[in-house]
């Protein structure tokens, strides 16, 4: 029975991987699992109370880094120290489970924590990945480092040229994962090492609980037999309008039925200060209502405009993303990409317009704009990269006045995710699936 089933869920401190491991926890919880979540302390502070499902037991764990990364401590650092003190501290909670005769059934682990798997077997305990990305994403991986290098490293002189994996759209340079683009930078080199630990580790232990429901990547989830993908979402909080904080919910409601812009970048993206200028920009030139998330509080008292662009729109430091997309008034999502923004404008039947920065972003473009057609995506300068504020108010214009077939290509997709979250939804059973397996 499920009730019995003890998981632990080893997540990276990322919000991009805490947020949907607090998720699948609490999924897990409904159906009677007993759910340890193990991260950093740093990952844990930054975790919100209102988050935490009831009845979860978290495990934090020291690994040097507890105030987050430092402009002295270079990237892989961080990872590498997160690795060699969370190897010890999952080893020593599945030591203790087993001591006090309450094994865990089952490790969960996320992206960039490969070494999850081989603690996991050395105690004698199952593991699955948690892949809090597009099942595409590690196909190329795989791809890459199984006989079709040459092929994508051959493209990355000529962006136009089509690059054709086996089971996967046909993509181009720029929809290729960042690690794998000769622009990335030198610190980054290292994300490639643990992509191929990621699938050599697969093909020992295959199974991989994906953050999809099943039609979203029919083919992608069958384009590689040696990985048994498990697709259990997506794991998105549903209509959460009680969470708007007052001022943000009062203006939107003063909004008119899909009339606002609403832009947020992420925990992550880095923009310039030129960027964001053009940014707003743009969206002073379409004319439209906009609730603009700028997390740099000094970025945003050092825009030009602000005076125009407070009388236009909304800007805030923060606000609930889920609760926001959910609010009629929300007519398009100007996003970095990023895949839990994905999924969250995908369960609330937003079109986006997509202006892609790193990791598996752009592949996540152009599946938006390609595959599931509800969005598109900016085209930037060559010469540096900037995408101009024209650019940005013909994208938002092609969303919210243009292509009508978007919209209800946005309508459809949200009716397919909320069947497969329903009792009896394909992702429920798959869930139900893989703990009886367990």
């Amino acid at each position: 029975m499920a009730s019995r089933r003890k998981i632990l869920i080893v997540s990276d401190p990322g919000q991009g991987n805490i947020n949907p491991s607090l998720r699948l926890a609490n999924c897990l919880l409904k159906i009677g699992v007993e759910v340890t979540i193990c991260t950093s302390v740093y990952g844990v502070k930054h975790i919100k109370k209102e988050t935490i499902p009831q009845g979860l037991t978290i495990a934090p764990f020291f690994d040097g880094h507890d105030n987050g990364k430092q402009p002295t401590t270079t990237l892989q650092q961080v990872v590498l120290d997160f690795g060699s003190n969370g190897s010890r501290a999952v080893a020593e909670l599945l030591s203790s489970a087993t001591a006090a005769g309450k094994p865990f059934d089952y490790v969960v682990y996320t992206v960039l924590l490969a070494w999850v798997a081989k603690v996991a077997n050395a105690h004698g305990v199952k593991s699955a990945l948690f892949w809090g990305q597009p099942a595409i994403i590690l196909q190329i991986y795989y791809y890459y480092f199984n006989g079709y290098e040459d092929l994508i490293n051959g493209c990355k002189d000529n962006p136009t040229l089509q690059i054709n994996l086996p089971g996967l759209p046909s993509l181009t340079t720029a929809d290729l994962p960042s690690f794998l683009s000769p622009s990335r930078p030198e610190e980054h080199d290292f994300f490639l090492q643990i992509a191929k630990d990621h699938i050599e580790v697969l093909k020992i232990f295959p199974k991989i609980l994906v953050n999809i429901f099943n039609e979203l990547e029919s083919e992608s989830i069958k384009a590689i037999d040696k990985f048994e993908y498990i697709p259990i979402g997506p794991l998105v909080p549903l209509d959460r309008k009680d969470t708007l904080d007052n001022s943000v919910g009062q203006w939107l409601n003063t909004q008119p039925k899909s009339s606002v812009v609403y832009v947020s970048f992420g925990t992550l993206a880095v923009l310039s200060m030129e960027q964001v200028e053009e940014i707003g920009s743009g969206l002073l030139k379409s004319g439209r209502p906009f609730l603009w998330v700028i997390r740099d509080g000094e970025q945003a008292r050092k825009l030009s405009k602000i005076d125009v662009l407070k009388k236009q729109g909304m800007i805030v430091n923060w606000c609930s993303q889920v609760a926001v997309l959910s609010h009629e008034a929300t007519g398009c999502f100007l996003t970095h990409g990023g895949w839990n923004s994905t999924l969250e404008a995908l369960v609330a039947g937003v079109p986006k317009v997509v202006f892609p920065q790193w990791s598996d972003q752009g592949t996540n473009a152009k599946l938006i704009k390609d595959v599931w057609k509800t969005g598109v995506r900016v085209e930037a300068r060559k010469e540096d990269g900037i995408v101009e504020g024209k650019e940005i108010e013909r994208c938002v214009e092609l969303v919210m006045a243009g292509d009508r077939e978007m919209r209800r290509n946005a309508e459809k997709w949200k009716d397919l995710a909320r069947e497969a979250l329903k009792d009896g939804g394909s992702s429920a059973i798959n869930l139900q699936a893989f703990l009886n397996d367990a």
